[in-house]
């Protein structure tokens, strides 16, 4: 069949009209996801009463699972362990207010990671809220969890209060973590910043959850040309909230307060060069093995652009890295196959093994 011919604004109709559908498609998902919640915590809250003021015993809950599942044969959420769920979710959260107007927008089994994962009722409501914020799914709620991104959520240290205004410091100061955890990859012990780099856009995806909600990436080895000279940014995002470009540089030593003046640098060159008009200016983040928090301190005290230091992790290759000479008396792949084949061999009867 062939196509029609699109009047005068269709496309444009069709990308907007695009736009609506898939947002009430998200509206009704939400909606149900509230629905199912609300319905899963009062089942539990009845069990729970009717437990602690009616004396049911534990039991009680094989025999309802038969009974909805006779009922609702279709329903999968009836099985004695999701019962089980309920029961600990309306244990855990006693606030229907709570449940209705903050949990309800997280999928059920979300819910299910929180009471998993932490038994602390504040850890609790703040990885929820955090989980809505940023939109994480069930795997990046457990993954930020198992990383304690409490503890690492603004933590660098920044000279964000004096080089930006309030409501831009405190933001920004929220955007950066300390340490940052790029054990999702692994490098060389004798690696240079290249193969971090490198390891990092590889695995940009998990980069970017690690980096945390509204950064997108722009380049790595951003090119910057000055006096004739050309200078070449590590890497380099746009904040989508800050709305303003983030340039990170990449160290696999210790902090080194020169370090700062070369972000300082950099930080001036890109602003002139690459910021339009809508977007503040921007802020640099140095990465480093380690870092001392008073020498960071006095290498930012009069650093006139913002910038911040953290500390990262990531797994380190040390096989591959033996001295020659001891490489040397080691025994080879083939020699060590060699004895696991004589030592799985069985002897003849009566025969003694060769000396």
């Amino acid at each position: 069949m062939a196509e029609l011919p699109a009047p005068v604004g269709y496309t444009e109709w069709l990308v907007g009209l695009k736009a609506r559908i898939r947002q009430a498609q998200a509206r009704a998902m939400q909606a149900v996801n509230a629905e199912q919640t609300l319905l899963y915590w009062e089942i539990g809250r009845d069990i729970l009463d009717r437990q602690e003021k009616q004396g049911w015993g534990a039991k009680v809950i094989d025999r309802l699972a038969i009974d909805l599942k006779g009922e609702f044969p279709g329903e999968r959420g009836f099985s004695p362990r999701n019962l089980k769920y309920m029961r600990s979710f309306a244990d855990a959260w006693p606030d229907r207010r709570f449940v209705q107007g903050v949990l309800a927008r997280m999928p059920w089994w979300t819910q299910i990671a929180l009471l998993d994962k932490l038994k602390d009722q504040e850890l609790r409501i703040w990885y929820a809220k955090a989980a809505i914020q940023n939109g994480w799914t069930r795997n990046v709620l457990v993954l930020q969890i198992e990383s304690e991104l409490h503890k690492r959520q603004g933590g660098a240290v920044t000279n964000f209060t004096r080089t930006l205004p309030p409501p831009d410091s405190e933001m920004a100061q929220q955007a950066l973590k300390d340490p940052y955890n790029f054990e999702f990859m692994s490098i060389s012990a004798m690696a240079h910043e290249r193969h971090l780099e490198a390891g990092l856009i590889e695995n940009l995806k998990r980069f970017l959850i690690e980096l945390g909600m509204g950064f997108a990436f722009v380049g790595s080895q951003y090119h910057l040309e000055v006096g004739g000279q050309d200078y070449y940014l590590d890497l380099v995002f746009f904040h989508l909230k800050l709305k303003r470009y983030v340039v990170i540089d990449l160290k696999m030593d210790d902090f080194a307060p020169e370090y700062v003046g070369k972000m300082n640098f950099y930080l001036a060159v890109l602003d002139d060069l690459k910021r339009e008009p809508y977007m503040a200016p921007s802020i640099g983040l140095i990465l480093c093995k380690s870092r001392n928090r008073t020498v960071v301190e006095y290498a930012l005290r009069d650093a006139a652009k913002p910038i911040g230091v953290a500390e990262y992790t990531v797994q380190v290759r040390l096989a591959e890295e033996l001295p020659p000479d001891l490489a040397r008396d080691l025994p080879t792949v083939e020699q060590i196959e060699q004895v696991l084949v004589l030592e799985e061999s069985p002897l003849d009867d009566g025969a003694l093994p060769e000396n």
